[in-house]
């Protein structure tokens, strides 16, 4: 029993070596030697006698033996972890630490308010939310959930859908006053339209509505890759903007923007909450758990399950 004990040991930090790909950063996260890591590993290797990496000085890589061990000792180790909080959970209140990766657009004007519910109803658990634009490695960059627009490319990650977003077309008052109402999609073209700056398909907007699709190009003078600066430029009268509903509400509201073309919007983005693997710690599974009820119950956006 001692040495199946130290052989699971031994499992969980090659695991997690794989996970960071490297000794150093490994040891930091596990808060052990660095020689501890390669004992264990280089004992692991003996004990099943086949070499899980190979070792150079600039990198480390799996071997094809260590790619499949990788694999099974993964899904064993999140299986220990999930069964011990499980268990913990029972006699306590969820806490720990979530690393959580967002955009900042929808970081302020669409998670804070559930963020700060989720505060007050675990204040056991301490959120480090990134802000970054920038797509992450959950695993090897430490991050527990990253939550984005659209699809993720990293088809071995696992995706929980929180909400589904619709953008539209805002102005301000003044500029329509000035420039007059578009009543076809075809007359953007003759617009100042305000862009997110995505090559090509930043001078092209596709609208639908229930019986039409139009593909219409668009120029302006401002292409912006956040959301709120869209937003605020339409405000200050710099042209016809694409804005997610939820965003101009309040400006529209206030009488700061007005719908052009309400008939027409732009396809639903699905927002997703992505994690390494469905076996999710007590923590990390009431955090997803209470976004997603959030989002459904206290905001007027559809989500639409898993």
């Amino acid at each position: 029993m001692a040495e199946a004990r130290e052989q699971l040991r031994d499992m969980a930090v090659f695991v997690d070596l794989v996970n960071a790909m490297s000794f150093t950063r490994a040891a930091e996260r596990l808060g052990i030697p660095k020689s501890s890591v390669s004992r264990r590993v280089a004992q692991l290797e003996r004990v099943i006698g086949v070499r899980l990496l190979n070792r150079t000085t600039r990198r480390l890589e799996l071997t094809e033996a260590g790619a499949a061990y990788y694999g099974r000792c993964r899904e064993i180790v999140e299986a220990a972890e999930v069964a011990h909080e499980d268990l913990a959970d029972l006699v306590r209140a969820p806490r720990g630490h979530i690393r959580v990766s967002m955009l900042a657009d929808m970081a302020t004007d669409l998670f804070a308010p559930a963020l700060a519910a989720f505060a007050r109803q675990y204040p056991l658990v301490s959120l480090d939310i990134d802000l970054s634009p920038a797509r992450v490695n959950l695993l090897s960059d430490g991050f527990d959930v990253a939550i984005r627009a659209g699809t993720l490319e990293d088809s071995s990650m696992t995706a929980r859908r929180l909400a589904t977003l619709t953008a539209g077309l805002f102005a301000a008052p003044g500029y329509l006053a000035a420039q007059g109402m578009p009543v076809h999609p075809d007359d953007l073209a003759t617009h100042q339209c305000v862009r997110l700056p995505l090559g090509a398909a930043g001078n092209a907007w596709n609208l639908v509505r229930a019986d039409a699709t139009v593909t219409v190009a668009v120029t302006g003078a401002f292409a912006v890759n956040n959301m709120a600066m869209v937003l605020r430029l339409a405000e200050l009268g710099l042209g016809i903007a694409a804005i997610h509903e939820f965003m101009a509400a309040g400006a529209v509201a206030q009488g700061r923007l007005v719908r052009v073309l309400p008939d027409w919007a732009f396809r639903t983005t699905p927002i997703y909450a992505f994690t390494a693997t469905r076996l999710l710690p007590a923590k990390t599974r009431v955090f997803v758990d209470f976004l997603t009820a959030a989002l459904r119950t206290d905001l007027t956006i559809p989500a639409t399950g898993d």
